[in-house]
């Protein structure tokens, strides 16, 4: 994708043990879970052809051949499982993801098209072009547990938070109020792409273009504001912290369809 923003390739330390690497346009983390040496687990995999990208940045924090207890997948759109079958190749590590996401992870199921008729700008508009189709982890995926915690991540637990994808998932971890919210909501309008390569930082609902179900989408945002959330690492965007996050969430909730619901759309007038 021809498209890069200004902060890609940037590894940045958002909390106690949490780390965001922007893919050209996408953030991944990676998130240490002990005290222990390389005790550590990767949230997505960013765009197509990143695997080197990825790896690169894990062995520098991480030391020479790390590699992590397990991926977790807030959802399967090509952006954030780009390297997903090259990582889980090389290192050979379990995958995890919510029951309704599993279809478009092991080739059962494609995602709808992306739809280019949403207002926003020029991604929107380049949407057609993004791939659409499931890809087949096989045996190398495998359901969260049905009790909400996180294999391998202790103190954390992942919330179903659908609308931008029917099994997407974020991940909380309630001692100190960190989220990571996938594509539940962004911090860039992802729509635009003067947005997406300067990283202007303003709260949007999740991207417009892969967003079928907006109700759904509502109340995983109203269920994500009443976390009151101290740090926010989205899957599009500068991460996002303190009075400014709690004040563009609740922003984000009380005006959810003039911020984040398109005029108009295939999505949005019925069509499923």
């Amino acid at each position: 994708m021809p498209m890069t923003s200004s902060t890609s390739g940037m590894i940045v330390n958002e909390a106690d043990g949490v780390y965001c690497l922007t893919v050209q346009i996408v953030n991944i983390c990676f998130v240490r879970v002990s005290e222990e040496p390389g005790d550590w687990v990767l949230v997505d995999a960013g765009m197509p052809k990143s695997a080197d990208k990825i790896i690169e940045a894990a062995e520098e924090l991480y030391g020479e051949n790390a590699k992590p207890r397990a991926i977790i997948l807030t959802h399967g759109h090509f952006d954030h499982v780009g390297a997903i079958i090259d990582l889980v190749e090389r290192w050979q590590v379990p995958v995890y993801a919510h029951p309704l996401e599993l279809p478009f992870l092991t080739g059962k199921q494609d995602y709808p098209k992306p739809d280019a008729s949403v207002e926003g700008g020029l991604v929107a508009k380049m949407s057609p072009a993004f791939p659409h189709e499931g890809i087949d982890l096989g045996t190398h995926v495998q359901s969260l547990p049905e009790d909400e915690s996180v294999p391998h991540m202790a103190g954390w637990k992942w919330i179903h938070t659908p609308g931008h994808t029917p099994g997407h998932v974020s991940l909380f971890r309630e001692a100190d109020r960190v989220l990571i919210a996938g594509d539940a909501f962004v911090t860039v309008k992802q729509e635009s792409l003067y947005s997406v390569l300067t990283q202007e930082q303003e709260i949007s609902g999740p991207p417009r273009y892969l967003t079928t179900d907006w109700e759904a989408a509502r109340t995983s945002v109203q269920k994500l504001e009443a976390l009151q959330p101290t740090v926010a690492i989205t899957g599009h965007g500068v991460p996002m912290a303190a009075g400014t996050l709690r004040e563009s969430l609740a922003k984000l909730v009380n005006e959810f369809d003039e911020i984040a619901i398109p005029d108009h759309g295939k999505y949005v007038d019925g069509e499923r």
